[in-house]
C-alpha cells in the first residue's frame, strides 16, 4: 500500500457504512472464488469478500489486471488488505479494487485483528465478563463455590472474551459464548429464586449456589472443544473426539484442586449440571438432569439457544411472507406473521 493517504480515503470503516463512490482502505476476508463463463463464453472469476457486517460479491473479468492474480494466488479464507471504491450496481454492491495484498503482522498497527471479519456480539465482552463475575460475587453465598467460579473465569479471561458459543446454529460469533452464558445465568438466577420460594420444604433444599455455578460453567468445555480461526470457529481434535461436556467437567475438576474447602457433594452436583445440561445422549449428554439444579440449567440453556435460533430465522429470511424459510436450525417452520407498521401496545407494569 502506498504510504501516503489521500484526503478522501476512508480507513477503519465497515462495509455496511460505505456509500457509493467511497474509496476505502479495508481488511476483508475472501469468502468465495468461482471460475465461471458468461452465456457467450466470456470467462470471469466470481469473488466474495466480507467483514463482520456484510459480504460483497462481484466479477473479476478476464481483461482486469486482477484476473491472473485472482486465479493463481487469491485464497478463500484468507484476509486481505484492499484499497477499493465501493459501487452499487443492478446486481448489488461491488468493489473496484485498486490494490490488494494479504495482511501482514505490521497491519495490526492500523487496526487489523484476526477475528475482525467474523460476525460478533452486539454487546461489550468486557462488560459481559464483569457481569458474570458480579453475579458470582453477589449471588453465590458459599465462599468455596464462589472461589471456584471466579477462578475459572479469571484463568480463561482472554479466551472467553472472543470465544463463540458454537460453530453454527446459535451464538456462533465472536463473543457469543459470553452472550449465551450470561443470558442463561440470568434466567437461572430468576428460576432458582422462584422455585426455592415455591418449594421451601424441599429436602435437601434447592442449592442456588449450584444452579448459578452450573449456569456460569455449563459450557466451559467449549474452550477446548473449539478452535478460533480467522474464518470462524471449528472443532479441535479434542472437540471431535471428546466434546465440550466432558472437557467442561475436566476444567472444573482441575480448578477444584485449588479450592480445598469445596465440599465433595457440592462439587459432584456442579459436575452433574455440566455433564447433564444437554439432557439427551444424541446431544452429547452422558446423563440426563437428575437433580433440581441440573434441570433448571438444562431448560434455561435450551431455551436461550432455541430462542436465538428463532430470532435468526426471522431476521435472516428475506421472503416477506408470514412463514419464514422452512429449513431453519429448529428443523421446523417459524411463523413471523404479516408485516405491520403498528406495534402492539405493551401493558404497563
Amino acid at each position: 500500500m502506498p504510504p501516503h493517504m489521500t484526503r478522501d480515503l476512508l480507513r477503519g470503516v465497515s462495509l455496511n457504512k460505505l456509500n457509493a463512490g467511497d474509496k476505502a482502505d479495508l481488511f476483508l476476508m475472501m469468502t468465495i472464488r468461482q471460475e465461471l463463463t458468461t452465456r457467450d463464453a466470456k470467462p470471469y472469476v466470481r469473488v466474495g469478500f466480507r467483514d463482520a457486517t456484510m459480504e460483497v460479491q462481484f466479477p473479476i473479468w478476464r481483461d482486469s489486471p486482477w484476473f491472473e492474480p485472482c486465479q493463481s494466488s487469491w485464497t478463500p479464507g484468507e484476509i486481505y488488505r484492499l484499497r477499493a471504491v465501493f459501487r452499487q450496481s443492478k446486481y448489488g454492491p461491488q468493489l473496484d479494487i485498486e490494490a490488494i495484498r494479504p495482511v501482514r503482522p505490521e497491519d495490526r498497527d492500523d487496526g487489523f485483528d484476526p477475528t475482525m471479519c467474523q460476525p460478533r456480539t452486539r454487546f461489550d465482552p468486557q462488560e459481559m465478563f464483569a457481569d458474570l463475575l458480579a453475579i458470582a460475587d453477589r449471588h453465590i453465598a458459599d465462599a468455596a463455590v464462589r472461589q471456584l467460579v471466579q477462578s475459572v473465569l479469571n484463568t480463561y479471561h482472554d479466551e472467553l472474551l472472543s470465544l463463540p458459543s458454537a460453530t453454527r446454529n446459535h451464538h456462533a460469533f465472536v463473543g457469543g459464548y459470553l452472550e449465551h452464558v450470561l443470558s442463561v445465568t440470568r434466567t437461572c438466577l430468576f428460576l432458582a429464586e422462584k422455585y426455592d420460594a415455591y418449594y421451601p420444604d424441599l429436602r435437601p433444599r434447592l442449592d442456588q449456589d449450584v444452579v448459578i455455578a452450573g449456569a456460569i460453567l455449563h459450557d466451559i468445555g467449549k474452550l477446548r472443544e473449539l478452535e478460533q480461526r480467522p474464518e470462524g470457529a471449528t472443532y479441535s481434535s479434542a472437540g471431535h473426539l471428546i466434546g465440550h461436556v466432558l472437557q467442561g467437567r475436566d476444567i472444573v475438576r482441575e480448578a477444584a484442586r485449588n479450592v480445598p474447602d469445596l465440599p465433595a457433594e457440592t462439587l459432584l452436583r456442579i459436575e452433574h449440571v455440566i455433564v447433564s445440561h444437554q439432557r439427551l445422549p444424541e446431544w452429547g449428554a452422558p446423563k440426563p438432569p437428575m437433580t433440581p439444579e441440573a434441570m433448571i440449567v438444562h431448560y434455561a440453556d435450551d431455551l436461550d439457544a432455541k430462542y436465538h435460533m428463532m430470532v435468526q430465522a426471522i431476521q435472516n429470511d428475506t421472503g416477506g411472507g408470514p412463514i419464514v424459510a422452512t429449513r431453519t436450525a429448529l428443523d421446523h417452520p417459524v411463523y413471523r406473521g404479516m408485516e405491520s407498521d403498528e406495534q402492539p401496545a405493551r401493558r404497563a407494569k
